[in-house]
């Protein structure tokens, strides 16, 4: 059985330091994804004096978000998971303090596509 990992990350200017650190412990196949939370469209959406007389709905969804990024990566071994944690943490803080990022493992029982990960490998 492997792991998905599953990491937002809260300040996207530690993406770069965390690529190299998830590197050098040898984590690679990152995917990675630009998102937002509700809590931060709700935030951001708040009132707009911009709008021009006869508005777009592209003029009306835009707003200046706060970003994200949501990284996943597939790990075979909890000995991994607990490294990547640990340098993850290096980089960003403790992540059990606000607004260092959210890390989720989830068990994964089936992958097709990838060499070596066929058959539950």
């Amino acid at each position: 059985m492997g792991y998905l990992v599953i990491f937002v990350v809260d300040e996207v200017e530690h993406c770069p330091q965390l690529f190299d650190a998830w590197e050098a412990i040898g984590v690679t196949g990152v995917t990675i994804l630009e998102s937002t939370g509700l809590g931060r469209i709700r935030r951001a959406a708040g009132y707009r004096d911009d709008l021009p007389l006869m508005p777009s709905i592209r003029s009306l969804l835009q707003t200046q978000e706060e970003h994200h990024r949501t990284l996943m990566v597939l790990i075979k071994d909890e000995e991994t998971i607990d490294r990547l944690i640990e340098v993850t943490e290096g980089v960003v803080g403790n992540l059990n303090e606000p607004h260092r990022g959210v890390l989720m493992v989830l068990p994964v029982l089936r992958v097709v596509g990838i060499p070596g990960w066929e058959d539950g490998q």
